[in-house]
């Protein structure tokens, strides 16, 4: 996948604007009677637009509201709406107009562009050999296998992380949080390789970054290269399961918090630690949220297994003080044995969003691009099958917005939103989510970027 960068006798030439996905074929765009010139000088100019990021889009599906019977939500009412972008911003929804010179999106819907709020796009194996997992020797083992194969991996890291990301363009994805490994081994090669690799993609691709001792804060001498880190262009400070990398709780989570509260960052922990250990650092990190206020909202903890393990009235327990913390919850919506209680935090509020994790790295050879497909897993675990279900579920790819509230009244998109949207190929979220359904273009910022 790459940029579309077409000059006007490849826009001419070819029958479709690059991999947009969207139609524009030369004089098909015109009515026949058209004279050739006149349909030339059209496509120029929508060209001349489309280069600088003030075009129009029309025949572009918007959910308008529910459909009920009896109370029920049985389907979702849609229309077509004509689109104006400019200045990386949605300028105007009007009524479709069929006769303009603008990108014909043909009925395809329109959504808000999915979000992977939990990647390593630093390590990946992607664009890279083979390799299945190795598992030995627990997270100390895993934390072993990395100090002897980082270097070699840092060589073409730049690249692997590249197109990873134009993987994840494919699905729809204009957005990620990336954890960034920060540790003796790599010191801050991962970080700087990584940051070449967005200011390439800068123009069609955003993130923010997580510094993350992946070797543990203290199981590794990785302190003081997070400090230097902190002071560099990171977004979060990470961690790893205090208990069993690092053996506390209390040193490794006060050494995070006052790292963040020093450099004026986020915090989001690796927490895969599911029994009591897991639950004590949750609680511990919410304590200091609460002393912390600067930290609320700003706070989360991917994987949080512990919660999975945990019963009903604790689930609840534990969501409520989560909400009142303002600590989120990263997913990556496990399946097997271990059943997050996405739904409980939900409706307490919490917020919860999800990442793909591992593509392809020593961690994990699963991860597909797609966070759609995360949504659609989640729907099938939490048995969210109806129309109503489903589309909520969406929120899951899109860190948030959706188009509908759950009373079916329209809250995406409005004008002055920023353009950074997905056409695909569905009726409806619903559909989206359960079909996981083809994306066929994204826009970034107001820029056709697939």
């Amino acid at each position: 996948m790459e940029k579309i960068n077409l000059s006007r006798k490849d826009f001419l030439r070819n029958s479709s604007l690059g991999l947009a996905g969207l139609t524009l074929v030369p004089g098909m765009l015109h009515a026949k009677s058209q004279s050739a010139k006149t349909a030339q000088n059209e496509d120029e100019t929508l060209l001349s637009q489309i280069k600088s990021k003030s075009f129009k889009l029309k025949n572009v599906r918007l959910e308008t509201g529910f459909e009920y019977e009896n109370d029920e939500v049985i389907g979702t009412k849609t229309e077509l709406f004509t689109i104006d972008i400019a200045d990386g911003k949605i300028k105007k929804i009007s009524a479709n107009q069929t006769d303009i010179n603008a990108i014909d999106a043909k009925g395809l819907l329109m959504l808000p562009s999915f979000k992977d709020m939990h990647i390593h796009l630093d390590k990946t194996l992607y664009a890279d050999r083979w390799r299945a997992v190795r598992r030995s020797g627990g997270i100390k083992g895993m934390i072993e296998l990395e100090q002897r194969t980082l270097r070699n991996m840092l060589k073409n890291s730049t690249y692997k992380a590249e197109k990873l990301i134009e993987l994840l363009q494919s699905f729809g994805t204009g957005f990620a949080r990336s954890h960034v490994n920060i540790e003796p081994t790599s010191k801050m090669d991962s970080l700087k390789n990584l940051e070449i690799a967005l200011e390439n993609k800068k123009d069609s691709f955003g993130a923010e970054l997580v510094a993350f001792p992946q070797h543990g804060l203290y199981y590794t001498d990785s302190l003081p290269y997070m400090k230097e880190a902190a002071k560099m262009n990171v977004d979060f400070i990470g961690g790893l399961d205090p208990s069993t990398v690092d053996g506390s709780i209390g040193k490794t989570i006060d050494t995070t918090v006052q790292l963040a509260l020093d450099y004026n960052k986020g915090i989001d922990i690796h927490l895969h630690e599911s029994g009591e250990s897991g639950f004590k650092t949750i609680e511990y990190l919410i304590e200091k949220v609460n002393e912390n206020h600067f930290l609320k909202g700003k706070t989360f903890v991917s994987h949080a297994f512990a919660l999975g393990t945990l019963e009903k009235d604790k689930q609840e327990e534990i969501a409520e003080k989560l909400a009142a913390a303002q600590v989120g919850i990263i997913s990556t919506i496990p399946f097997g044995g271990l059943i997050m209680p996405i739904p409980i935090l939900l409706k307490h509020g919490v917020k919860v969003m999800t990442g793909n994790d591992s593509i392809i790295d020593y961690w994990s050879t699963m991860g597909t691009g797609s966070v759609l497909q995360k949504a659609n897993l989640a729907a099938q675990l939490y048995g969210q099958v109806t129309e109503f279900g489903l589309s909520r579920m969406l929120k899951l790819a899109t860190a948030g917005p959706i188009p509908l509230d759950d009373k079916g009244v329209q809250q995406w998109p409005k004008a002055g939103d920023d353009a950074d949207i997905v056409l695909i190929d569905a009726g409806c979220s619903a559909e989206a989510v359960s079909r996981m359904s083809p994306v066929h273009s994204l826009i970034y910022k107001g820029s056709i970027v697939y």
